[in-house]
Order: structure tokens, then sequence, then C-alpha cells
């Protein structure tokens, strides 16, 4: 666990991936977008 754990959300920043500890942010926001659109349709 530390900066060489690539499962862990201080690995994913060294490394410099996303992933479920690290959610992309840029993907987040579109999912919501998603979600959201669902929703208003129902």
């Amino acid at each position: 666990m530390g900066k060489g754990d690539k499962r862990s959300k201080r690995g994913k920043i060294v490394n410099g991936s996303y992933g479920k500890t690290r959610p992309n942010p840029n993907k987040q926001k579109k999912h919501e977008k998603e979600k959201s659109m669902k929703s208003k349709e129902n």
C-alpha cells in the first residue's frame, strides 16, 4: 500500500491512471448528465 500500489488511490495518482478507487472526473460528469436525463424522462 503506497505509491507503488496500483490499486490504491495514492498509487493511481503517482501512476496517472483512473479506476474504481480514483474515478476519472471527466467520465463522472458525463455519467451524471446521462443519469439526470433518464430521471427527467420518467
